[in-house]
């Protein structure tokens, strides 16, 4: 089992890399990853099992705990990343379908490598994990609307399909986790070292499959859509930080916030940027996918310099 876990930390630590390899392979050669396009569902549904094989009643006593830190986490999430996307979109006059998958990205609750992150940063990881959890179980409603609201302006929305596509991709998945979690839990404590392989797997095969079907655009319009992204990115990190700063949450929880405001479910941008709209509109979630796995080492590895050198 010591070698599962090397192997996922391994895995994690290195997300990075194996992205960059994955959407290079996929520009040289996208004849050969088109086909993934038909099972970025598929794949989404599996790292999200996997999360809820992870959850735990845990996860949520934070909420009666700590309520002032996650509800400051939640709602930052939900308002900070889709309000950026919306004035990015505005401000560099983005073509309709990239406007939306800025949006898309945006509008997408937290990823599970924020709390990997929180904790590399030596923040508050149990209340990174209890906001995680709570935006992913938000998410079939919140991104749904929030995408309706603030995409319409470029592209018909349907709020019913996009919800109809959030609950198969990230509740049903996310309720068979956590049912197999309590029917098999043996099994289940097993299998879960090897869940940060699988959920890299996966993510990467998306972003092949993202990047191989929209290469030729992506060759025109790479450059833009990447400084977007870090900008995006950058700015969300940025203001969860003051955010928790300005209503005097802990160091720890202003660090958990950040990194949780910051870091967004980029797969599931990608799936349903795909099953919605232009194959270019995933493209934003999968350069996004890539550069978190950066930024966010980056800063994690800052912030835990400097929590040692406070220690001396």
């Amino acid at each position: 089992m010591n070698s599962l876990e090397k192997i996922g930390k391994f895995a994690g630590n290195t997300f990075a890399i194996w992205v960059l390899v994955a959407a290079g392979l996929a520009i040289w050669i996208p004849e050969n990853f088109t086909w993934l396009g038909a099972y970025i569902t598929t794949l989404l549904g599996i790292v999200m099992f996997g999360m809820g094989m992870t959850l735990s009643l845990n996860d949520f006593k934070l909420i009666l705990q700590h309520p002032k830190g996650v509800l400051i986490g939640v709602i930052s999430q939900f308002v900070v990343m889709p309000l950026l996307a919306f004035a990015l979109a505005k401000a560099f006059a983005l073509p309709p379908e990239i406007a939306v998958g800025v949006i898309l990205v945006g509008c997408c609750p937290g990823g599970t490598a924020s709390n990997v992150m929180t904790f590399l940063a030596k923040g508050n990881t149990a209340l990174s994990v209890t906001i995680t959890s709570i935006t992913t179980l938000l998410a079939p409603i919140a991104t749904p609307a929030l995408i309706y609201l603030l995409a319409s302006e470029w592209l018909p929305v349907s709020f019913g399909a996009m919800f109809t596509s959030v609950v198969k991709v990230v509740l049903i998945p996310i309720v068979l986790g956590v049912v197999a979690q309590l029917l098999f839990k043996p099994i289940v404590n097993k299998a879960v070292p090897v869940l940060p392989v699988v959920s890299v797997v996966a993510i990467v095969l998306i972003v092949a499959a993202v990047v191989s079907g929209s290469r030729d655009r992506i060759l025109e319009t790479g450059l833009l859509i990447f400084a977007i992204v870090i900008l995006h990115n950058g700015l969300g990190l940025l203001l969860g930080f003051l955010i928790a700063k300005l209503f005097k949450l802990d160091y720890t929880d202003q660090k958990a916030v950040s990194i949780e405001v910051g870091m967004q479910n980029s797969g599931l941008g990608a799936s349903l940027a795909t099953a919605h709209f232009d194959p270019i509109s995933a493209v934003p979630s999968a350069i996004f996918s890539f550069w978190h796995n950066i930024s966010g080492p980056l800063l994690a590895t800052y912030w835990s310099a400097r929590a040692e050198r406070m220690k001396k």
